[in-house]
């Protein structure tokens, strides 16, 4: 029997909190909510004492599973690899489905943001692409076609 009830959210450490924000809501996201954390709760949760951080909870316009954005003002962050490949170990990318994905990866594109890899088809139901967005996080994005 599972316990779990919903998928709620991913959660992703960033370093420029309003820069990856930015990003996410031109794909499509809405800010749900902004706020700092500190004190007891938090510190037991993720084992850090005295840590204080800023997040950003996004959803898609639907609703649906969240996508939080976490910047530590303390301690200072620990830096990850940019340039990581889909072999790292770890969470590698977030997906989203979009309606125009050739339009998509046009406007990241304008804004210096490219593909990893190119776009690729599954057979008749799903075009995909990943694109590196602002400190090195992987986004897919998939169009269901057909």
């Amino acid at each position: 029997m599972s316990h779990i009830k919903q998928f709620d959210h991913v959660g992703i450490t960033v370093a420029d909190l309003d820069e990856v924000t930015a990003f996410f809501v031109a794909l499509g996201l809405e800010v749900e909510g902004r706020t700092f954390l500190e004190g007891d709760f938090v510190d037991t949760v993720i084992g850090i004492p005295d840590s204080r951080t800023e997040i950003v909870m996004l959803r898609s316009p639907g609703g649906g599973t969240g996508l939080e954005l976490a910047a530590f003002v303390r301690p200072d962050h620990e830096p990850g690899s940019p340039a990581a490949m889909a072999t790292e170990l770890g969470i590698r990318s977030v997906c989203f489905e979009v309606d125009d994905l050739a339009g998509a990866v046009e406007r990241l594109a304008a804004d210096g943001y490219g593909l990893v890899g190119g776009i690729g088809r599954h057979e008749n139901s799903w075009r995909m692409a990943q694109v590196r967005g602002p400190e090195g996080i992987v986004v897919s994005l998939s169009e269901r076609i057909g």
